[in-house]
């Protein structure tokens, strides 16, 4: 990728920071400190750069709400105030993991952006004792999920800033917002239909990015190919592969355990799990790499394991990265089967990432352009069929509040240190097909995943409502 490119890239469910039962403010595992292409679900409320445009908010939904819960929800501007108690809102398991020094930061940080707290908007309760408050605020509204504690005196045992809408919003905002990242960062908004994606909106929408784990759509794309064409089935049964750095599970399973390719598939789009990804990619082979040059993306070719990256990216291996560096892609295949066997051979380094420093993220990486992506993404709506656009789906990578707003959310993310993008392909309510896409990485530091995941919340709020 060119040092030039001021443009710009799987959170595990809707999760950057603990889960529920605690306060949740973004996604997780956080990059570097687990697996560098974990994310697969993201956080809903950046308290750093506030969401979209407000819109009239959802009625609520008849549910049997306790009285206490509701009793909960109308204290929650006093509590975000400060003229309601911490200690007497909260149970202690909450305490415990958000002691108030912490909270109180945090209030901080949402009063900064939003403004004060005026009112409880509404309350749409899931159960007796949860439900999603939405909170007003002096410049737009902030979506909050509560749990309370059945046990009188009912403390509040989860709460979850789940979305935060910008009173007045828009793409110019929005680009403005990513010209302002550190790095180099690009988004695109684009209608599907008949022929190509259309930009609707966008920012260096045509300049590379590295990908980190949403290379794995394209895996997806082979997998679904070769099955419409007969070649395997969704059902089929093969064992899984040596095992990869985490995100995901399956590196810890039994060598060879038997899995079917769709068990696989989910794993690798849901969790973004490497050694799930690492199976696929082995199995589809040099079809892989066709496959890519026919849907335009030949410079993604050869595609790298996720093993072999990290391989590459070992201090044991600086020689084969340099030299990686330097050879052109068309003659990237002969170096890597060169190198297979010392490839294979070079330990899993576990602390790879554990100082959360970007690693070449320049050279070494899987890239692609906004608009490459949202061309992979309309093929598998168009091409993939419905098994690939329901595992695309299974984590929609947003909080509920914004899931609702459309009818299909599929999603696809990726990271390392340094490195972001987040990927969705939805269908509005009026039927509509959009893609959402957007990247942000920078060589000499981390960037913030809680803020870029607020970013693409914007941008997804801003799909469901434009004309």
């Amino acid at each position: 990728m060119s040092k030039n490119h001021s443009s710009f890239h799987t959170p595990p469910r809707r999760s950057p920071g603990p889960s529920y039962g605690r306060l949740a403010t973004g996604p997780r595992p956080s990059p570097g400190k687990r697996a560098w292409m974990a994310l697969s679900a993201i956080v809903v409320l950046n308290l750093a750069v506030p969401a979209t445009a407000q819109t009239a908010p959802p009625a609520p939904i008849a549910a049997p709400a306790d009285p206490a819960i509701v009793t909960r929800a109308e204290e929650l501007p006093q509590l975000i105030a400060g003229t309601v108690a911490f200690d007497s809102y909260f149970g202690p398991s909450f305490k415990a993991a958000v002691p108030k020094a912490k909270w109180d930061a945090l209030i901080a940080q949402l009063t900064a952006q939003m403004g004060k707290p005026v009112a409880l908007a509404s309350f749409a309760a899931a159960n007796a004792w949860s439900g999603t408050a939405r909170i007003k605020f002096e410049r737009g509204i902030v979506n909050v999920q509560l749990a309370a504690d059945p046990t009188p005196p009912h403390p509040v045992t989860g709460l979850m800033f789940a979305g935060a809408e910008l009173a007045d919003d828009s793409v110019e905002k929005l680009a403005a917002t990513f010209r302002a990242l550190p790095g180099a960062s690009g988004f695109g908004i684009y209608a599907l239909g008949e022929g190509a994606p259309r930009l609707v909106a966008g920012y260096n929408a045509d300049r590379s990015a590295p990908l980190g784990s949403a290379f794995k759509l394209w895996v997806l794309g082979e997998l679904a190919r070769e099955i419409a064409a007969g070649e395997r089935k969704w059902a089929d049964v093969v064992p899984v592969g040596p095992a990869s750095l985490p995100s995901g599970i399956t590196q810890s399973w039994p060598a060879g355990s038997p899995v079917t390719i769709q068990t696989l598939a989910t794993l690798m789009i849901s969790i973004s799990d490497n050694t799930a990804t690492d199976t696929l990619v082995t199995l589809e082979g040099r079809k892989l790499d066709a496959f890519v040059a026919r849907v335009g993306m030949p410079g993604l070719a050869p595609i790298l394991t996720t093993r072999q990256m990290f391989a590459i990216k070992s201090s044991t291996n600086a020689d084969l990265a340099a030299t990686w560096a330097k050879t052109p892609p068309a003659a990237r295949r002969k170096m890597l089967d060169a190198n297979a066997a010392r490839l294979a051979a070079t330990p899993i380094d576990v602390s790879l990432f554990a100082a959360g420093k970007p690693i070449a993220i320049d050279t070494l990486e899987w890239f692609a352009t906004p608009n490459d992506t949202a061309v992979m993404l309309d093929w598998l709506r168009t091409t993939g069929g419905d098994t690939a656009l329901a595992l695309l789906a299974v984590n929609p990578g947003t909080d509920p509040t914004t899931r609702a707003r459309f009818d299909y959310v599929g999603f696809k993310g990726g990271s390392e240190p340094g490195v972001l993008t987040l990927n969705y392909l939805v269908r509005r309510k009026d039927g509509r097909w959009m893609a959402i896409v957007g990247n942000w990485h920078r060589a000499d530091a981390g960037v913030d995943t809680n803020q870029f995941a607020q970013l693409l919340n914007r941008a997804l709020i801003l799909a469901a409502t434009a004309p």
